[in-house]
């Protein structure tokens, strides 16, 4: 059964840190690429970082750059999110995808979140 679970979410002060998991079971971790997204209330749901299969390339969103970084063990089957210099405007709910391409076809798994409250 495939199965993303994310940790790591909570309330934090402006300016704090977090580091968010999310920890694989069920697939062939090494084969996929994973993704954090995230979706604030009424709000579209936004890619924040992605990292490749091997963890040699990553790309992260304008809003986040030179704050948050993506990671991954694949011994851990584990991605991580360190994100840093939090802002009010990233509370949000963060998930993580893991997604591939098959001969063809795509495969695409959804953890169910976890909140990200900055608040003072």
């Amino acid at each position: 059964q495939v199965q993303l679970v994310e940790s790591g979410g909570g309330l934090v002060q402006p300016g704090g840190s977090l580091r968010l998991s999310c920890a694989a079971s069920g697939f062939t971790f090494s084969s996929y690429a994973m993704n954090w997204y995230r979706q604030a209330p009424g709000k579209e749901r936004e890619l924040v970082a992605a990292i490749s299969s091997a963890g040699s390339s990553t790309k992260s969103a304008d809003s986040v750059k030179g704050r948050f970084t993506i990671s991954r063990d694949n011994a851990k089957n584990t991605v991580y999110l360190q994100m840093n210099s939090l802002k009010p405007e990233d509370t949000a709910v963060y998930s993580c995808k893991a997604v591939t391409v098959v001969a063809g076809t795509l495969y695409e798994y959804w953890g169910q979140g976890t909140q990200v409250t900055v608040s003072s």
